[in-house]
């Protein structure tokens, strides 16, 4: 009974045969008979550039989970700065803690509106892993002095596909790729309009609007520890409307989400209500102009484009440096791809963490 039970049910085949259906199979049996009609189960994934067998035990999506939290980049996010420059303090977010903030806002969602969960986990882990020491700073100098455009979401891309693993990548599914791609929103819409820059599956859309509660709530909760700004001088209105704590403004901003998407002309319309969209677009304006634009985050990207510009134009001129670095962070089966130089320093410098790049 045991053995049969881990196996499931076992239908015959044309030769009269049982076959064992795998538990993975169970699972994407219970996943097409739950899930929301706009959901994207595990079975209908687009696959992976480079087909493999799929696992016995786990779903498409939990395998791309499972290698992303393996990864050297998943790890070293932890000593990635979220805004404050190499923290003191312990309790300051770091770019690890964000993701986990992320997932957890975006799972929550995903399970009431009945997506999959682990699609959802699954971009929200990944969607930080090329993100550069210094936080927003580190990814603004490294767009002035070495690669124009250079953004943290592409290279999260160039992380899976080309960097992790030896230079082999992770193999992940297309699902997650597009979805890690098109996180990111910057000061632009939380959902943008044009269908080009929208994630392809409502679990990327989901992690995308995640992402923005959760720093928009977090980077808040810093700032005021930090004194860079006291709870007082938060608008009243946002106060009012979100809550006047991280738990009670992310609680807001969830349930309104969940309540407000519905089914609409044949898709699921994912948007908040008028009054808490507001509320969320004050509050950033609110952050831009009080904490991401403060003397102390300027003096801290001044620090920042010191370090990096220094250590660019070093390595640049120094090539067995430059490779005993990318050896250390095992990113040396890259160099094999003939890559230009310049590449291969901007990504030896965004894999750096804060505390290795000032070492």
């Amino acid at each position: 009974d045991l053995k049969k039970n881990s196996v499931g049910s076992m239908p015959p085949n044309p030769n009269g045969l049982t076959m064992p259906i795998s538990i993975r199979e169970q699972f994407e049996k219970r996943e097409d008979a739950f899930m929301s009609p706009f959901a994207c189960p595990s079975s209908r994934s687009r696959g992976r550039v480079t087909a493999e067998a799929p696992c016995a035990v786990r779903t498409a999506f939990q395998v791309d989970r499972d290698r992303i939290v393996y990864s050297n980049a998943f790890r070293r996010l932890k000593h990635k700065t979220q805004v404050f420059l190499a923290p003191l303090v312990d309790d300051y977010r770091t770019r690890l803690t964000h993701t986990l903030e992320v997932a957890q806002i975006a799972r929550a969602i995903a399970r009431a509106l009945y997506l999959n969960e682990d699609l959802t986990e699954a971009i929200a882990l990944g969607h930080d892993l090329g993100h550069t020491p210094f936080g927003h700073s580190g990814e603004t100098v490294l767009r002035e002095i070495c690669v124009p455009g250079f953004s943290h979401a592409e290279q999260s891309i160039r992380v899976v596909e080309v960097l992790e693993n030896s230079g082999q990548g992770l193999n992940l599914t297309r699902e997650v790729l597009d979805g890690i791609l098109k996180h990111s929103k910057g000061y632009g819409k939380i959902l943008p309009e044009d269908p080009e820059e929208l994630a392809a599956t409502f679990e990327g859309r989901v992690v995308r609007i995640a992402d923005f509660m959760a720093y928009l709530n977090h980077d808040l909760d810093d700032a005021i520890r930090s004194g860079i700004v006291t709870a007082a001088q938060v608008p009243d209105s946002c106060t009012r409307r979100l809550g006047a704590t991280h738990s009670e403004r992310a609680t807001t901003m969830i349930k309104d989400l969940i309540s407000t998407a519905r089914p609409e002309d044949g898709t699921l319309r994912l948007a908040l209500s008028p009054d808490v969209h507001a509320a969320m677009l004050e509050l950033r304006q609110f952050m831009y102009e009080k904490v991401y634009r403060s003397e102390q985050v300027h003096r801290d990207f001044e620090k920042s484009k010191k370090i990096l510009s220094e250590l660019f134009a070093f390595f640049l001129e120094n090539d067995l440096l430059l490779r005993r670095g990318l050896a250390d962070l095992q990113m040396d089966g890259c160099i094999a791809d003939g890559q230009p130089r310049k590449r291969l320093v901007c990504d030896f410098i965004a894999s750096m963490t804060d505390r290795y790049a000032m070492n």
